[in-house]
């Protein structure tokens, strides 16, 4: 180490906003060599001989105008660097942009230390042993021949991820066959030629799904053209260990890395692209402080190490469309239109009483038959049938007023488990034996929405002799036969059938437009094309129950029109992503406080405060995009006094301190 760098300054891992920056320390002479940035350290805190844990972000030389004493470094944990610079710039800066701490962001960036996994990566490593951190350096030519990205313009797409351009994705809504017989979606079979093109270049390619169904779909393409270590796989679904290896792995050189939310922190040696399928999704709302969304750290990731940036998804979010009207992505689609064959019927009484029987329209019933004898001339084959709600009976109300059930125990819903099931509640699993209306003393209970297994019990009396497939969260299912079978799948859960299904059936359209959200439009979109996707070429998909303008752009396709005309109406009203919100929760007095603490200049305008419960209330701050920098520092040292401030303990516990009682989150999701 060079004789002037002798402080080593230091990210405690510390959630404690007062906490939330470098503090410098003295390099022991014994740990001179093994003090580099990005270790693991153990640092005093000189308080009660308190020690706590950190990263060494930089050794720096000592500031002339510091005449005290420093104190020294505890231990250096491991000799390892785990955190990269890129990636603690990214951090910091997504901490500052949400008023929150780098600490938060780093523990979903760096996975905790497995000592036995790091010692043999360490050792082979030592000993020169050909292990996955060679990927990288295999030569081309021993490695599979990739393909070019199908259905665009001749070297369109990967010029424009080589260029390191922000591109808008409109992928191709269709399944594909892959070379050892797997169907997954065209969509991961364009990432995965993007993304295995940039790593050949030498770089590193990272690509975020919302769920492990995209992402089985995902590795299957990237199988097919990429040497399997090559791809890193980091999602919640692994083990620490596995989960620490990987993350080894993306350290030692250019790698795919593909996962869910947080695999957009993965390190990168030379980042070459960053791809978001499905950024609308909520999966991809981080509900960990300071709650930043995987679209906003690809944003500010890509603007700070350069390289491609990839928004793509069946339905184009409103957030990328704002993007794409500000210039700041590039709008790219297929040489020529993908729609599906969507008929829109409305949610009346059949005529044939097996369509009765199963609550369905005639149309959408003889689309099922059909496609499941083959009587239209196509070939026999599956039929999907999307419902909204999972279990049998999720909600019932009362049979005579029809106010919705509550458990008398905790208020939670009544519904039923299984066919002559006694009703219960879905929070507490109370028994509703002694239930009566509470406006008018009746006594019985009727069912207000299906779930999945009372219409996979209903379907079956329909269609007798067809075998029926339940798929949902407490029954999942990835892939189906090509042979005849009713699947019913509850939304997201949809598994992918053998050459597509020959009909589509989407039923609770209604109900899933009746959930008060911002996003409940976009989200049914989302719902019912990649329902539709699913469907062999040429097979009829048939939405229930559903008109109107958002009906209309589901059946011509017009997905791009529906994102145009939802961000003009997001503008007029002042919502997001027209401009961004500040969420505070607290006590009236911190609520207060912070709103006096933000300059009114900075804002648009304040909602609330609105009373929340006895004791809390919550104000929205509105404000522009150019002005969020400066309200996220404001709220921050708000934030920071009120952690900071002495809080008077409660009668009879002097020796316990309460915590702060306010909460801030930029960018709720949820929020209106």
């Amino acid at each position: 180490m060079p004789a002037a760098a002798t402080v080593a300054r230091v990210v405690l891992d510390s959630p404690l906003p007062q906490l939330d920056h470098l503090f410098d320390y003295s390099v022991p002479e014994e740990l001179a060599e093994q003090a580099i940035p990005g270790v693991r350290v153990r640092v005093p805190l000189r308080s009660a001989g308190r020690v706590a844990d950190g990263y060494l972000v930089e050794l720096a030389e000592p500031d002339e105008a510091f005449s005290g004493t420093l104190s020294p470094l505890e231990a250096v944990v491991s000799p390892l660097p785990v955190l990269t610079d890129p990636v603690w710039r990214l951090a910091r800066k997504l901490a500052d942009r949400s008023a929150g701490t780098a600490s938060d962001i780093l523990r979903l960036a760096v996975p905790p230390r497995m000592v036995r996994v790091e010692k043999a990566w360490l050792a082979a490593r030592e000993g020169g042993a050909a292990t996955e951190t060679d990927a990288a350096a295999a030569p081309v030519e021993a490695q599979p021949a990739a393909f070019p990205a199908r259905g665009y313009a001749a070297g369109v797409l990967e010029a424009a991820v080589a260029a390191g351009e922000r591109i808008a994705l409109r992928p191709i809504p269709r399944l594909s066959r892959l070379p050892d017989g797997t169907w997954v979606g065209e969509w991961a079979v364009t990432l995965a030629a993007l993304a295995t093109a940039t790593w050949r270049t030498g770089s590193t390619a990272i690509v975020a799904v919302p769920d492990h169904r995209d992402l089985e779909q995902l590795g299957a393409a990237l199988a097919a053209i990429a040497p399997a270590s090559a791809v890193v796989r980091a999602d919640a679904s692994q083990s620490n260990p596995e989960r620490y290896k990987g993350f080894l792995a993306a350290l030692s050189g250019p790698r795919i890395v593909i996962g869910n939310r947080s695999v957009v922190y993965a390190p990168a040696a030379r980042l070459g692209l960053v791809a978001v399928w499905e950024d609308s999704d909520p999966l991809f709302a981080e509900p960990l402080s300071p709650y930043v969304h995987t679209r906003d750290a690809a944003l500010v990731r890509q603007e700070l190490e350069g390289g491609a940036l990839i928004l793509s998804g069946l339905v184009r979010s409103v957030e990328a469309q704002r993007l794409v009207e500000l210039g700041w992505l590039r709008d790219l689609g297929p040489e020529r239109a993908h729609t599906a064959k969507v008929l829109l019927t409305a949610n009346q009484s059949a005529d044939e009483p097996a369509a009765r029987a199963a609550r369905i329209p005639s149309s959408a019933w003889r689309a099922a038959r059909e496609a499941l004898s083959g009587e239209s001339g196509r070939p026999r084959g599956p039929v999907l049938v999307q419902v909204g709600r999972p279990g049998y009976v999720p909600v019932l109300s009362c049979a005579h007023c029809g106010q919705a059930a509550h458990c008398t125990r905790c208020q939670g819903p009544l519904g039923q488990r299984r066919a002559g099931a006694t009703p219960s509640c879905g929070v507490c699993g109370a028994l509703a034996t002694d239930w009566h209306c509470t406006r008018c003393e009746h006594t019985k209970l009727r069912m207000v929405t299906p779930g999945s297994g009372r219409t996979a019990e209903e379907l079956g009396r329909a269609f007798p002799g067809t075998r029926v497939i339940l798929a949902d969260g407490d029954h999942p299912v990835q892939r189906v036969g090509a042979a005849p079978a009713l699947v019913v799948a509850t939304r997201g859960a949809e598994p992918i059938a053998e050459g597509g299904y020959q009909a589509i059936l989407l039923l609770d359209g209604e109900r899933m437009l009746a959930n008060e959200t911002l996003h409940v439009a976009e989200d049914c979109l989302r719902w019912w094309t990649s329902a539709a996707v699913l469907a062999a070429a040429g097979a009829p998909t048939v939405l229930v129950g559903v008109s109107g303008d958002l009906a209309r752009d589901f059946a011509t396709g017009r997905l791009v029109d529906f994102a145009r005309q939802e961000l003009a109406d997001r503008r007029q009203l002042r919502f997001p992503p027209a401009v961004r919100l500040a969420s505070v929760t607290g006590a009236a007095e911190a609520v207060g406080g912070l709103l006096n603490a933000v300059d009114p200049g900075l804002l648009i305008d304040v909602l609330g405060p609105a009373e929340v419960d006895e004791k809390t209330v919550r104000a929205i701050l509105r404000f522009e995009y150019a002005k969020g920098v400066e309200v996220a520092a404001a709220v921050r040292a708000t934030v920071v006094r009120n952690a900071t401030q002495r809080r008077r303990p409660p009668g009879g516990r002097p020796g316990y301190r309460p915590a702060p009682t306010l909460r801030v989150r930029f960018d709720d999701p949820e929020i209106l």
